[in-house]
């Protein structure tokens, strides 16, 4: 009993990273205004005010599901008095002219939430 209770632990445990983010949403109405317009100039296709929008997202933290590489996309959402691009992001899966799927980050990639539209 005692080594079933142990695999099961280790078992856990080591599919904790594969978590998908999805288990947090957030609203599009929840976003900050600078998210919305963000998500706006992604469903136009640009253009975008930084150069690195659009590049491929690599999901190295593993807090999205995993995918193929280039599957993610990352776009800066403006931090208002940030002198940088700031920690802001939308990162869109799919096709990249017509992604289904965005998450949102205010934290430089130590969390996401599956924006609900």
């Amino acid at each position: 009993m005692y080594r079933l209770a142990s695999f099961l632990a280790v078992l856990v445990l080591t599919l904790l990273p594969w978590v998908p983010a999805s288990a947090a949403e957030i609203a599009f109405a929840g976003l900050p205004p600078e998210a919305r317009e963000t998500l706006a100039l992604i469903r136009l296709g640009g253009p975008y005010p930084y150069r690195q929008d659009g590049t491929v997202f690599g999901n190295r933290e593993r807090l999205l599901p995993p995918k193929e590489r280039g599957y993610y996309r990352e776009y800066t959402v403006k931090t208002p008095g940030a002198k940088d691009r700031g920690a802001r992001r939308i990162v869109a899966g799919g096709e990249p002219r017509a992604p289904h799927e965005f998450y949102y980050t205010d934290d430089h990639y130590r969390s996401f939430s599956r924006i609900k539209e």
